[in-house]
């Protein structure tokens, strides 16, 4: 098989990369693939710019910037998006390439990260055998805003790629573009990528949280001018260390007399990030905190925060004026850019010169500077910078600050930091794929309800369960879980078992074969017929003597487990009477006898019932072998109810 697909620059764990191609290009004149790619990359900004100028990133902007021919890759376009902690960053590049690929119906993209092809473990349980990460290199794309995989080609004349090669770019991209339909993913598995993306563009805004905040002046007025500076000055307080907190002894840069009530939008990443940690501020900082049962306790503490991250921000700045950024305008993908925002009406009814025009004008301004100078190191941003830049260029009135407080909109509800069990139980079965078919919920009745609870605990459904399991074939890369392990009866032939036994502990009616006691070491024709049917004679009473001594070692281990409580364990149908008492009062020499008539047949489905509730009662509700096997297969039991 071809490795090269381990040979890729590794992706930081908390990373995307993406890569935009032209399913069709033009080899014979790079330069004029360039300029059209380049052309395509401002019409591509510009269709993205109304999603993206509002939204709040983790860490790292979505950005795209051209990339030459190197090796078997194509030029196109790319990026890297360092998502730090909210993974949501990164589903929501995952539709723009949707959309763009939607939009653009000449583009296809590749996704990835440091799991390789993280769209495929979404539509794991939907998969054919054959995808695995060695087949799978080069096979994924999103096209016409669906999912594409190139099929496994088994023999000549058939549409795909064979398994056991990796594809060059430009060989997938020819099968993508000459047999798109056979290429498009099946149903099922377009269907669970389509619920992990569901609700977007609208997720956007639900993903908000705004909540007050006592900042300083400074803070609010940067901030409204550029509201996506409040991620970096979150993670600068998140990550901060004891070097940092010295800067926060005193505030010059954000002094605590000038607080002003300001109400401030977060991702709920960002939010929950601020919220969760406690944090005592240095005596000498100048900021106070009311009593906590003061009404305005959790404004002042979030403004407390902020103002530590803004701060430690501004600190780290170390950049003089003479090495700021040039302007977005020396670039010469600027001019198209704005044209095709204009075009797609980025500017509403604003006219050019007021007030809302500038502020969308800067957010565009921005957005494109993120877009499309950064690279993927993010040593290249200086956030701190960017804050000192704001404040230059910002001026502001305290007393105007101060009237604005009485016009603020209400908080948002911060009741989703606190998700119930039965709320997390919902959120993983649906992040499982059980229970939703096709991308929305259906409301259950009260009865239904407690129908489906019933039917998913049933203890016949637990047995048959775990039979079709054990009897589902597995390979070397571990168990397999059965798709429809409630449907296929379960089977069993004990006389296969048997004889299985037979020939490996030998029947005394049979005679043992002399293949299995033959040495390693043969004499070929210098030992003759005597001594080999000699040699065979005692080969075969050598094998006879240890299948003996094996039995005999079972026989003392029988007589020996009889005596001890292990038989107590196990649960035994009850048709053999009650033969106990006379077993008390025999003699030696017939114990023997009564230990083959004591023998009775165990009730395998009720030992395994009583085992597995013995397992489930033993995680005391929280996560364990039984439990999370079970919930494979789709048999949900409830918690013990009975405390005792």
């Amino acid at each position: 098989m071809n490795m090269d697909f381990l040979k890729r620059p590794s992706i930081p764990e908390d990373a995307v990369q993406y890569q935009l191609f032209l399913v069709h290009p033009d080899p014979s004149d790079s330069e004029a693939h360039e300029r059209f790619l380049q052309r395509i990359l401002q019409n591509i900004l510009a269709e993205i710019a109304p999603l993206l100028v509002q939204y709040i990133w983790q860490h790292q902007a979505f950005n795209l910037r051209y990339h030459p021919e190197k090796g078997d890759v194509p030029a196109h376009l790319g990026g890297v998006t360092q998502f730090g902690d909210n993974v949501e960053d990164e589903w929501f590049v995952v539709y723009l390439l949707k959309h763009i690929t939607r939009t653009f119906s000449d583009v296809a993209a590749v996704v990835c990260d440091n799991d390789g092809q993280f769209l495929l473990i979404e539509a794991a349980e939907h998969l054919p055998k054959w995808l695995d990460p060695g087949s799978s290199e080069n096979r994924v794309f999103l096209y016409q805003g669906e999912l594409h995989i190139l099929p496994n080609r088994t023999r000549s004349g058939e549409v795909g790629w064979p398994r056991d090669s990796v594809p060059a770019v430009g060989q997938a991209l020819e099968v993508l573009h000459s047999h798109t339909e056979s290429c498009l993913a099946k149903q099922p598995i377009r269907s669970a990528l389509a619920r992990r993306l569901d609700g977007y563009p609208d997720k956007i805004q639900q993903n908000f949280h705004h909540a007050h905040c006592y900042v300083p002046a400074g803070i609010a007025v940067v901030l409204s001018k550029r509201p996506d500076l409040i991620a970096p000055a979150v993670s600068a307080f998140y990550l901060r260390d004891p070097v940092d907190l010295q800067a926060c002894r005193t505030f010059r840069t954000f002094p605590p007399d000038t607080r002003v009530l300001k109400s401030v939008k977060f991702t709920r990443c960002l939010y929950a990030q601020l919220q969760q940690q406690s944090f005592v501020p240095d005596r000498r900082s100048g900021f106070t905190l009311p009593a906590r049962s003061h009404p305005q306790y959790r404004a002042h503490e979030l403004g407390m925060k902020l103002a530590h991250g803004f701060e430690i921000l501004c600190s780290k700045s170390g950049q003089s004026s003479s090495e700021k950024e040039a302007s977005v305008s020396s670039n010469p993908l600027w001019r198209g850019f704005l044209e095709s925002l204009k075009k797609n009406g980025y500017f509403k009814s604003e006219l050019e010169g007021s007030v809302g025009y500038k502020d969308l004008m800067t957010l565009a301004e921005s957005f494109f500077r993120q877009s499309i100078t950064s690279t993927h190191r993010p040593d290249i941003q200086n956030p701190g910078q960017e804050v000192m830049n704001v404040l230059e260029d910002a001026s502001y009135s305290l007393e105007e600050l101060k009237n604005q407080e009485a016009h603020l909109p209400p908080e948002d509800s911060d009741a989703w930091l606190d998700i119930s069990p039965q709320e997390l139980e919902r959120l993983l079965e649906e992040r499982g794929g059980r229970g939703v078919s096709d991308g929305t919920r259906k409301t259950a009745q009260p009865d239904e309800e407690l129908q489906e609870e019933e039917a998913g605990y049933s203890l016949i459904a637990v047995t048959k369960g775990m039979k079709s399991f054990i009897s589902a074939m597995s390979s070397h890369e571990g168990a397999e879980i059965p798709r429809s392990c409630l449907t296929e009866p379960f089977s069993f032939d004990p006389d296969a078992v048997t004889s299985a036994l037979d020939r490996l502990l030998g029947s005394k009616d049979d005679e043992l074969d002399s293949d299995d006691f033959e040495d390693d070491e043969e004499d070929g024709s210098d030992v003759d017929d005597d001594e080999e049917v000699q040699n065979g004679e005692s080969q075969e009473q050598a094998g006879a003597e240890e299948l003996d001594n094996l039995r005999k070692y079972m026989d003392e281990m029988d007589q020996e487990l009889q005596s001890t409580n292990i038989s107590k364990s196990f649960t035994q149908n009850n048709r053999a009477g009650n033969k106990a008492d006379a077993s008390k009062n025999s003699s030696a020499a017939s114990r023997s006898e009564l230990v083959e008539e004591e023998i009775q047949p165990l009730d395998l489905d009720l030992n395994l019932v009583s085992n597995l509730l013995e397992s489930l009662a033993s995680q005391a509700g929280l996560a364990g072998p039984a439990s999370n096997l079970l919930q494979s297969l789709g048999i949900h039991i409830p918690p013990d109810a009975d405390q005792s």
